[in-house]
């Protein structure tokens, strides 16, 4: 990343007062690791007061933890932090994404994210949005080096988690950035902090949730279909799908949770592409999705409807578009 590029983002900025930085909703690792290292950059080279804030929930066992580490950087989104001359910046989103804490129409001055390109970023003073890697937090490193900066061990090491839970270790939906960026980060990253980040304690719960959903699922040839029922925060579904994913003969993997009024959907496949087009094409208008090759998600509002036949719906979509032949019955594996 060269000087050029630090410098339009720098420019970007303008003379704002302050700068919002704002992650997708319910935040993940990449997400709060990027948003910690572009606020230092902001910090840093503008000695601008940024604050991060977001609009969802962070409940996963190890989200949790990074955040603690980091010193808890990151508040809830009040109506009160969007005040005229507040330069707005969404990382690892983009505007009018199913996870943006941001209206399509909102003003958007910086959106940086690796996520596949929506026409309505281009509104913004700067756009870095690259599909090809597979972090955001890979982005961040880049432009950290860029502009001479050398992270401290506890960004570091966020940055480094950032990238390895999103291309698990390197080996989903990796480029040579984010290979290049794993290796500068891995001398700065604090091990007992990661640690303890990785493998954070989780309540019974955790494990009463993963022992439904082994037994709510159903394979379908190489496709596990699991509806998990209602759950205790939104990125439940994803972890299970993670978990789901490892089952032996298994290619794709539709992960279904009910939370408060909505259904959340996640995709895995072994494949290095599909999966946001397939979570698209089982949501359809009905509410958002999006994602990457390997591993998407997204959300319906229920407005009232049954979250079990909703479900139901949506596994039969799911194998449709899968083509599995429509005689196949679902078997349970344990």
């Amino acid at each position: 990343m060269s000087e050029t590029h630090v410098e339009k983002l720098l420019e970007a900025v303008g003379d704002a007062s302050q700068v919002l930085i704002l992650p997708h909703n319910n935040p993940d690792p990449d997400a709060i690791a990027a948003a910690v290292a572009l606020r230092y950059l902001l910090t840093e080279k503008l000695g601008l007061e940024a604050h991060i804030a977001y609009r969802g929930i962070i409940a996963r066992a190890e989200n949790r933890a990074l955040v603690r580490y980091l010193g808890r950087p990151l508040q809830r989104l009040r109506a009160s932090d969007l005040q005229p001359g507040t330069c707005l910046v969404l990382v690892d989103a983009q505007p009018g994404a199913g996870n943006a804490p941001l209206s399509p129409e909102a003003r958007v001055a910086i959106v940086i994210d690796h996520h596949p390109r929506r026409d309505v970023a281009d509104a913004a003073a700067f756009v870095e949005v690259r599909p090809d890697v597979g972090a955001t937090s890979t982005i961040l490193t880049e432009y950290l080096q860029g502009a001479g900066l050398k992270p401290a061990a506890p960004i570091a090491t966020a940055l480094f988690y950032g990238i390895r839970s999103d291309t698990v270790g390197l080996s989903r939906g990796a480029s040579p950035a984010d290979t290049a960026a794993f290796c500068y980060l891995q001398s700065q990253v604090d091990l007992e902090a990661l640690s303890r980040i990785e493998y954070a304690q989780v309540p019974a719960g955790y494990f009463k949730n993963i022992v439904s959903s082994l037994q709510r699922a159903r394979v379908y040839e190489n496709v596990v279909i699991a509806y998990v029922g209602p759950v205790d925060y939104p990125d439940l579904a994803a972890e299970m799908a993670d978990i789901l994913l490892r089952l032996r003969g298994i290619r794709w993997v539709v992960c279904i949770g009910a939370y408060k009024d909505l259904l959340t959907v996640s995709v895995r496949t072994l494949n290095q592409r599909g999966a946001g087009q397939l979570v698209q094409d089982i949501i359809g208008d009905r509410g958002t999705a999006g994602g990457h090759g390997a591993m998407a998600g997204g959300q319906i509002p229920l407005k009232g409807e049954d979250p079990d036949q909703v479900a139901l719906h949506l596994g039969q979509r799911a194998l449709q578009q899968l083509r599995v032949a429509p005689g196949v019955t679902g078997k349970p594996f344990i």
